[in-house]
């Protein structure tokens, strides 16, 4: 959706795995999307040099989030959430449904 617009698709599932779960780490996203991990860094990379999102160190793990200060923060929500609701759902489910906890042991499914 947005690879015309940013030039490819790794910086699209970068803004909506962002804008989904507010705050995230190259490997973790490299693993959901099935993408290499140099790629998703250098796309963090751009965004953190255009101040879009903002990173810190967490131990030895670089966490990156939203840039509160970005003056166009709130529009760029506003489109990721509308185009968001364009994805196909199986897209959805498989990368962008959020599991907080393991299930109970013994629960039904």
């Amino acid at each position: 959706m947005f690879e015309a617009l940013f030039g490819n698709a790794t910086i699209e599932k970068v803004l909506f795995f962002l804008w989904r779960h507010k705050q995230g780490y190259p490997k973790g996203m490299s693993e959901r999307f099935g993408l290499p991990i140099n790629a998703v860094q250098q796309q963090l990379k751009r965004l953190e040099i255009g101040n879009v999102v903002v990173s810190r160190k967490f131990g030895r793990t670089r966490v990156y989030e939203f840039n509160p200060r970005y003056p166009l923060l709130r529009e760029m929500q506003r489109l990721l959430e509308k185009a968001f609701s364009y994805l196909p759902e199986d897209q959805l489910e498989k990368y962008f449904t959020v599991r907080t906890r393991p299930r109970r042991p013994g629960k039904p499914l």
